[in-house]
């Protein structure tokens, strides 16, 4: 576990790298911003989040018996992170903000398809503010 990464990961970096790419300016980590996203665009609310599949219980009903040992940790560790993401969601959206949510294989497979949604939704976020 200790090789694994809070923020900065390669599929992160990834797709920040694309975007960048593009011209778009964002905020890594934004500690001002509930949940501290990996990516915000804070003008507009939107909100990017880049997770992993086993950290956020991707087809964590079936795959939660896969767990062999120390069970009851990996349950609750996965539990709670599946309820923390639901929480920020929640927050977020009743302050007016956008979330996506990416897994990292989606990006590791499409990452320009991601990159296209990010940014029609960032092109639909100024449409709106500027009316």
């Amino acid at each position: 576990m200790q090789a694994v990464k809070a923020t900065g990961s390669k599929i992160e970096l990834a797709l920040a790298k694309e975007l960048w790419k593009r011209g778009h300016r964002y905020r890594k980590n934004n500690k001002t911003v509930f949940g501290k996203p990996d990516l915000t665009f804070k003008k507009i609310k939107l909100a990017i989040f880049v997770d992993s599949e086993f950290w956020h219980g991707k087809d964590w009903e079936t795959k939660k018996h896969e767990h062999k040992s120390n069970i009851d940790f990996w349950h609750k560790k996965i539990q709670r992170n599946i309820d923390r993401d639901k929480e920020v969601n929640e927050k977020l959206t009743l302050k007016g903000w956008k979330i996506l949510r990416f897994l990292g294989k989606d990006i590791k497979k499409s990452l320009l398809l991601c990159a296209d949604i990010i940014e029609q939704t960032i092109n639909e976020r100024k449409q709106v503010k500027s009316s």
